[in-house]
């Protein structure tokens, strides 16, 4: 079953009960468009630096770290691998580039290398589709375009790139499903039936759903990391949850169902569902990894029962 017919608050529960943190951790809110619909949610002590608030938006990290971003009308470029061969020339960029599909909408990363105003600059950047919200007047769709970029070589700037990018959910009904560059990087593959830790029950997750999960919480680890000094360390930490959440909703969301069904609660008997999904968690093999994130993503823990 989607995710958009079972009740979302059963899955916040669960992955409430899986996150084990409070609540009001998991729904502060993001940066978004009423306009064009995206959104965004970069790491924490990025600040508004430049545009006009609607069309044209740049942001920067104390570090150094841009994040550009600029919407394009849909009669402005006939597809999105048009838009990103047009910025591979004005920026002279060095970079190499990949197609893709995500949730249905063309898409075209790029890997940036070129000579900005401040010299040499690397980074990524990613051209994808939008509804057409405000664009009933032109032909095509709306085309979104964000460049993630910094000085060459500067330490960890890589990973800050990354999760600017990967936090972008293009449409609002993307803001529950993994972000662009983790689908870029890791494709889910076939679904699979599997079974929820300790339960005779069934449910259906995507091949490569662990995987990615790990990976997306090992990447935000590190960059939760550099706040470990910083003034912002509590944003930063209920980043990291809000990100691991978004990537989990979806990949969670048949566990969740089967759940539900498994456990024969109502949908509207939320409290007793929570507390059927808190005593399983409970019974998990406590474990803990100090070498690293030091997390268990929430599909490996609710197929494997284990975590911290």
């Amino acid at each position: 079953m989607d995710a958009e017919k079972i009740s979302p608050l059963s899955i916040r529960l669960w992955i409430g009960a899986m996150l084990c943190i409070f609540p009001v951790l998991l729904f502060p809110s993001p940066l978004a468009s009423s306009s064009w619909g995206f959104q965004i949610d970069p790491p924490e002590g990025y600040r508004y630096a430049g545009g006009d608030g609607k069309d044209r938006f740049s942001f920067q990290s104390p570090e150094g770290a841009n994040f550009d971003i600029a919407i394009y009308p849909g009669n402005s470029y006939p597809s999105v691998k048009a838009l990103a061969e047009d910025v591979q020339r004005r920026l002279k960029n060095q970079g190499e580039t990949g197609d893709f599909v995500y949730r249905d909408k063309q898409a075209v990363l790029l890997e940036l290398r070129f000579l900005g105003s401040g010299g040499l600059s690397e980074g990524w950047g990613l051209c994808i589709e939008l509804d057409g919200l405000e664009d009933t007047a032109n032909q095509g769709k709306p085309l979104f375009l964000a460049l993630a970029y910094g000085p060459l070589g500067r330490e960890g700037m890589q990973t800050l790139h990354f999760s600017a990018l990967d936090s972008i959910a293009p449409t609002p009904s993307d803001r529950h499903a993994p972000g662009p560059v983790t689908e870029y990087q890791y494709p889910r593959g076939e679904r699979q039936t599997v079974s929820p830790a300790g339960l005779n029950a069934e449910a259906l997750i995507y091949e490569y759903d662990r995987e990615a999960a790990q990976a997306l919480v090992n990447r935000e680890f590190q960059v939760l990391r550099r706040y470990a000094a910083s003034p912002l360390w509590r944003e930063a930490w209920t980043r990291f949850y809000r990100a691991i959440y978004r990537d989990s909703f979806d990949r969670l969301a048949n566990i969740a169902f089967a759940l539900e069904r498994y456990w024969n609660v109502p949908s509207l008997e939320t409290r007793d569902f929570a507390g059927k999904v808190l005593s399983w968690v409970q019974n998990f093999a406590y474990e803990r990894d100090l070498t690293g994130s030091d997390f268990v993503n929430p599909v490996s823990a609710a197929l494997e029962g284990r975590g911290d």
